[in-house]
């Protein structure tokens, strides 16, 4: 699990207004908030947000006017529709130790078994409870050799120590699905034979 040091600075002005004074000085406006705390409201570093924003549930380390240093994860993150820039994030306060739940995402690994057969991610990413600063940044299922009408489900997936299910133990996370356009075309050329030899 990466720890990302970032500095803030609280924020006093609000608004659309002194949001885009703060988006064109390359900065993000946030809000941090947890633990019965009154929500912080900062501005945050844009640049360096966007790359630690890379790793899903990074925990973000942050020096807050020189003078606090916080953990938090983020929790909501708004991003410009067309542009994809960043315009506001929501970030959980967590302690060391803490345990949170997250959604972590789904990556797979092998290939399914042959017959043109088709993986739906039912899930995208998995919700596990996790200590704070020991999220894992995925979750790698094998789906190799598994033929059509083959789930995967939550139980089925190997965690990490610590790390346990925020999820129905018999959720589907994958299925192996029949490809049917195969079918169909196999089945449209049979009855154009049939038909060619009436």
């Amino acid at each position: 699990m990466s720890e990302v040091k970032l500095t803030a600075e609280t924020r006093t002005e609000f608004g659309k207004g002194a949001a885009r004074r703060i988006r064109r000085d390359s900065k993000v406006p946030g809000v941090l908030y947890g633990h019965g705390s009154e929500p912080l409201h900062l501005t945050l570093p844009g640049h360096d947000l966007l790359l630690a924003l890379r790793t899903p549930n990074v925990l973000i380390s942050l020096d807050i006017d020189g003078k606090t240093n916080e953990l938090a994860i983020p929790k909501a993150v708004q991003r410009d529709p067309l542009k994809g820039f960043l315009e506001h994030v929501d970030l959980l306060l967590v302690k060391r130790g803490e345990k949170v739940t997250v959604e972590v995402p789904v990556h797979t690994e092998g290939e399914l078994a042959p017959g043109g057969n088709l993986l739906e991610h039912v899930l995208n990413t998995l919700p596990v409870e996790a200590e704070a600063t020991h999220i894992p940044e995925a979750v790698t299922v094998s789906v190799e050799g598994l033929a059509a009408g083959a789930s995967v489900h939550a139980k089925d997936i190997t965690l990490p120590n610590g790390v346990t299910l925020a999820v129905e133990e018999d959720a589907v996370v994958l299925q192996v699905l029949q490809a049917q356009a195969e079918e169909t075309e196999g089945e449209a050329a049979a009855e154009g034979e049939e038909a060619a030899e009436a």
